[in-house]
Formats: C-alpha cells, structure tokens, sequence
C-alpha cells in the first residue's frame, strides 16, 4: 500500500454475499437479495460482522457471521440476531415496547458495532413502516452479539449516522453525529455536516449536539462535495483517532460513494485533521455477481466498520453497491500521511497543500 494506493483491496472479494445467507436462512421469508454495510469488531479468537440484508418483502434485518482470521471462512448464523422490535425481545428499564416496536417497524440498519466499557453498544437505523422516511438512530447493547437489550432512539429527530468513541474524552462520551439538514419528519436534506456529541452516560443520554460542524461540505469540486457522513466508528492510533468516513459528489450519471479519511485529536477530538483525497473509489472489481443477481444501489463503497491489530493494520469492511461485503487492507501511518500531507480545511474544503 502507498499513499497512491491507500487501501489494497482483498483479491477474493467480496468475502460475504446473498447466496451464503441464503445457504443458511433457508425459509423463503427470510431469503435476502443483499448483503452490506456491515459493523465490525475483533473478538478474542474471531473476528464478527453484523450485516445488514434486505429480505425479499424489502424490510432489512441484522446477521451475524464471524470468521478466524477476519478475512475468509465466513460462518452466518443461522437466524437474523436482530430484526424490527417485538414483545418478547429485551428492553432497557422504562420503555414500552409498542414504542419501539413501531418506530423499527420499517426495518432495522446499517450497524455500527462501538466497544464502550467491556460492552457493545450498536448504534442502527430504525425506519418506520407507516411514515415516510421516518428514521432514528437507536441504541442496543449487546456482550456476545447474539442478545441485545434496546435503548430505544438517542435523539428524537431523524438522524441515519452515529458512531462512538470507544472511551470517555474529558470525562464524557463523544459520538459523531450526522444531522438531517431540512425540516423535521423527513430523511431528505443535503447532508453535509458532521456534528460531534456528548453525553454523561452513553446509555441514557442526553447527548448535547454541538451547535457548529466539526466537518462540512456541499461545494465542489471535492469528492466529498455533496455529502458527508460518520462510517466506521474511531479507533485511537498514535497519530489520532482514525475515522473513516463516507462522501458523495453528485455527477451527471448518479451520486458515487467514497471512503474518506480523517484524523481527530486524541484530546479534543473536535480538532481535525482530513484528507481531501478519498481512500476507495467505487469500481466493478466491489461487486462482482452473477449475471442474475440484484444489484441495489450502484456506484457505492460504503463502511460501517474497521479492525485495527496490533501492528497498526486496519481491515476495512466494506460494501460494494449496497449489495456485497468485501475487505481492504490499510495502515495507519499511511492514513496518516494522507491527512497530514494532502489535508482539506474541514469546515471550508480548501486544500491544504500546493498543486
């Protein structure tokens, strides 16, 4: 890998798809057409994705696969670990589950795993059946990913990205939060700001949303132009903590998904350090398929996880046009060269350097 070539992508990608699901959740209610955007953590001897799939009624549900070496031999679950709400799943104290139930009636999404004081916390997107693009993000704690205990929505207002930090800074927990830019009620908006957050207790709230973007967009011609938005959750690094995030730029055939990087200050992570040029580009070789398979949304590489080992490796998980999941192998000090030598002004987008 160089700073030309940031993230290597893993030759036998993708490393989970439809049809291994399918091989295994067998029932023709649970049969799903996607496999993507897949949160992910290290284990003391496995490596775990909880991924998202879209089921044939089109109501997205949670998996689990897990896999030795974090690469290949992926082993699925036999049944979807979370799935929208009912009466016979766990609650924290104080909610009801009709709630609950309703607000994830749509489906459940995007699952970022963040490892928070010896336990899980998965940060989702509940969607709503009966309104509109009705969204929250909502909180379930888990310690083997496998049962978790919903704490219903962090905030009441539509939001799809949140991602925390995986210990108290200053005292209290941080979350990076990507606010809907238009009026409440509605998942449309511009998306072109990342907020941070704090919160005394990561379980209850509240979280106190900073006034001010921490990062913005939504002028050209970056690639990151038209949208922004939290992707994997930070992990601390020497340099900083590491944040691999997600950007649009809207073109005259779609919108591409990249894979941007940025570095925050280990003790105010409200400083930023951002690369203006994206880790991964789209491209055919992120969804390879049969020629009968679905293919949902093209042009995306979207990713709502990372490990990083010892040596300062990190695996992103990645998904290829919100349909397969693949790996890309990366290091740190790279990632940090991008940022430190090729940085774009975070709140403006000006580039930090001389072409």
């Amino acid at each position: 890998m160089s700073l030309n070539a940031p993230v290597l992508r893993y030759p036998n990608n993708p490393i989970l798809t439809a049809h291994q699901v399918n091989a295994v959740w067998q029932e023709p209610h649970l049969q799903v057409m996607t496999v993507h955007n897949a949160g992910a953590v290290a284990l003391a001897d496995r490596t775990a994705m909880l991924f998202r799939s879209h089921l044939r009624c089109g109501v997205s549900v949670l998996g689990l696969a897990t896999s030795r070496d974090g690469v290949s031999g992926w082993v699925v679950h036999p049944r979807p670990v979370l799935s929208p709400a009912t009466k016979g799943d766990l609650y924290a104290a104080g909610l009801d589950w009709q709630d609950i139930a309703e607000i994830e009636s749509g489906g459940v999404e995007d699952a970022r795993i963040n490892p928070v004081e010896d336990t899980f916390a998965v940060t989702y997107s509940a969607y709503h059946a009966g309104i509109r693009n009705r969204v929250r993000v909502s909180l379930a704690l888990t310690d083997d990913l496998l049962a978790f205990t919903r704490h219903g929505p962090m905030l009441d207002r539509d939001m799809r990205n949140v991602v925390l930090f995986p210990e108290r800074i200053g005292g209290r927990y941080v979350g990076l939060f990507r606010p809907n830019d238009v009026t409440a009620g509605d998942t449309g908006g511009a998306y072109t700001q990342i907020r941070i957050g704090y919160a005394e207790d990561f379980r209850t709230g509240p979280w106190e949303i900073a006034a001010e973007p921490i990062m913005r967009t939504g002028a050209g011609p970056s690639a990151f132009s038209d949208k922004i938005g939290p992707g994997a959750p930070p992990v601390r690094t020497r340099h900083g903590w590491l944040d691999v995030f997600h950007g649009v730029r809207t073109t005259m055939d779609g919108n591409p998904y990249v894979l941007g990087v940025a570095l925050h200050d280990l003790d105010d992570p409200r400083i930023v350090r951002m690369s203006s040029i994206p880790l991964l580009f789209p491209s055919r070789a992120d969804c390879r398929v049969a020629d009968t398979d679905y293919v949902h949304v093209p042009n995306v590489v979207f990713s709502c996880g990372l490990v990083r080992r010892p040596d300062g490796t990190i695996l992103i998980y990645y998904a290829g046009n919100d349909t397969v999941m693949n790996v890309g192998l990366a290091h740190e000090d790279v990632l940090a060269e991008l940022c430190h030598r090729y940085g774009q002004d975070p709140l403006t987008g000006r580039l930090l350097y001389d072409l």
